[in-house]
């Protein structure tokens, strides 16, 4: 292939319609936009306006917050570091942290902290110190004989995750039915 070879998919380019050209074109006078009016000149972009009916961002109910504390963790998957580890771009030994995956490449950028998820497979022993982690990232690097660092308050909050869940899922006592009223005893007529 050469350079004047080199096309685009067919039909990725739409021939642009050429408007006001005349009433034989089915698109002259007016250009497809009516009669005067507002929406006929242009700058008008009425988003969300349906006629003078309650739009659809009125109509649903509002709901949840903005929380300006959250913090934006960056995703890493096992996957990627592998990929890192063979491409010679990510040296196993020593303690992998947010810095190093950034000098590496393997990151754009740390923000919040780093988060370790298990999607694909991590064959080398690597040490990695993270924000979080799941669980199943977590097996899947000791099986692979690393280790994964997490702050001091993450696992804590791991510990007591699961404790919830386990607490959730244990099963709630049923209550005791109580006896119909008809069944109860009926006072002695006087």
């Amino acid at each position: 292939m050469k350079l004047n070879e080199i096309r685009d998919n067919p039909g990725a380019h739409y021939r642009a319609k050429r408007v006001g050209r005349g009433i034989g074109s089915g698109k002259g006078k007016t250009s497809g936009r009516g009669g005067k009016g507002q929406t006929a000149r242009s700058g008008v972009a009425l988003n969300g306006f349906e006629g003078g009916q309650t739009p659809l961002h009125r109509r649903l109910p509002k709901r949840g917050f903005n929380n300006i504390f959250r913090k934006n963790f960056t995703v890493v998957n096992l996957g990627r570091l592998q990929q890192a580890l063979d491409a010679g771009r990510l040296a196993g030994e020593g303690a992998l942290d947010g810095a190093r995956l950034v000098a590496a490449g393997v990151l754009r950028r740390q923000g919040d902290g780093i988060r370790l998820l298990a999607k694909g497979r991590l064959t080398a022993a690597i040490t990695i110190e993270v924000a979080g982690a799941s669980k199943s990232a977590i097996a899947a690097v000791e099986a692979a004989g690393g280790k994964v660092i997490l702050p001091a308050g993450a696992v804590a909050e791991s510990e007591t995750a699961a404790e919830a869940t386990t607490a959730a899922e244990a099963p709630t006592p049923r209550p005791r039915s109580r006896r119909r009223q008809s069944e109860a005893p009926s006072a002695p007529d006087a």
